[in-house]
């Protein structure tokens, strides 16, 4: 049973009539209780088809970060087998915002994959200890340096974003926050390996695109990806939070938006009523998902790899010529 207290505003109706049911099927009845468990259940169904067909972005946005979202941890344990994690950046420590480490997928055959992603902790003093999924420059420099171990002895490399954005305290800056993320786009978008990365949840600025250059970028239906925060543009436009609603609908940060603009390459559908009704079926697609674009992207020679990927990346983004530069032109 889900705490309607972790639920949001839009499902909480949805949740208690689930919780019903179940509570209905833990009793012992006759025909009359079946009867009764087998309508709430259409009433149920019907429920969750009318509010997640019509979802709002903001809505999206809240279910990005549904505190009973699967994170990257849950994923690994149940798409890989033999998950050895490494730590430290060789340089200043550990950061528990980014995990990473050696791992077989298992609906790719068992082949061996480096496996990288956000994690934010569950409860008060993990998601602490963890920054909230937040990364400083020595969770970044980590990643870099898994990473180039993954293209020395060429292991695919499958990244899980799921960030508010990189931290944004001073002592990160101290560090050198901007050149370990700068440093990270560079490396990746120069590794002869297959990448492919999925957007989880909250895909956050920087913070998620310093793992974020690959071969193919997924994402969840109800993953959000973008440079700023709905609140973040509110403030910034509007200096009015209550505009957060209107930020997040003009700034096309859902999956059907990014894929509709060419920056995702799939959407994948989450199990009915959102990832965080279903951590084992929610692993299940994305594991498949994943080795199925692995799959297509092995069987190419490393140049091809690295040609493919620029390609995607120089074809990213539109403009329109101005009447003003055609007469210009025309001169």
């Amino acid at each position: 049973m889900i705490d309607p207290r972790q639920s949001l505003d839009f499902e909480r109706p949805l949740v208690e009539l689930e919780n019903k049911i179940e509570e209905l099927k833990r009793l012992a009845g006759g025909e009359l209780l079946a009867a009764e468990i087998k309508l709430l259940e259409r009433r149920a169904q019907r429920a969750r088809e009318e509010i997640f067909a019509a979802l709002s972005p903001w809505q999206k946005v809240q279910l990005s970060r549904h505190p009973l979202r699967p994170y990257t941890m849950d994923y690994v344990s149940r798409m890989c087998d033999e998950f050895v994690e490494l730590h430290g950046d060789r340089a200043f420590r550990d950061d528990e915002a980014i995990i990473g480490g050696l791992a077989r997928l298992r609906a790719w055959d068992n082949q061996s994959v480096l496996v990288l992603g956000h994690q934010k902790g569950r409860g008060t003093k993990e998601a602490v200890r963890r920054n909230f999924g937040m990364p400083r420059p020595e969770g970044y420099r980590k990643a870099r340096r898994l990473m180039e171990l993954a293209a020395r002895f060429r292991l695919p490399i499958v990244t899980l974003i799921d960030t508010p954005g990189a931290f944004p305290g001073i002592d990160a800056e101290e560090r050198g926050q901007a050149e370990a993320i700068a440093k990270n786009l560079e490396v990746m978008a120069g590794l002869p390996v297959p990448i492919v990365a999925i957007v989880i949840g909250e895909g956050g600025s920087g913070g998620a695109l310093a793992v974020g250059v690959c071969d193919r970028l997924l994402m969840l239906e109800f993953g959000v990806y973008s440079v700023i925060s709905p609140e973040g543009c509110a403030s910034i436009l509007w200096k009015d939070q209550a505009k957060v609603d209107q930020a997040a609908a003009q700034m096309k940060m859902t999956a059907d938006d990014l894929r509709a603009l060419g920056v995702v390459d799939e959407v994948i559908g989450e199990p009915p009523g959102g990832a965080h009704h279903s951590h084992d079926a929610a692993a299940q697609i994305v594991g498949d998902a994943v080795a199925r674009h692995l799959r297509q992207l092995s069987e190419l020679p490393p140049q091809a790899l690295l040609d493919q990927r620029y390609a995607k990346y120089r074809a990213l983004g539109r403009f329109e010529e101005g009447v003003a530069s055609q007469a210009s032109s025309a001169t």
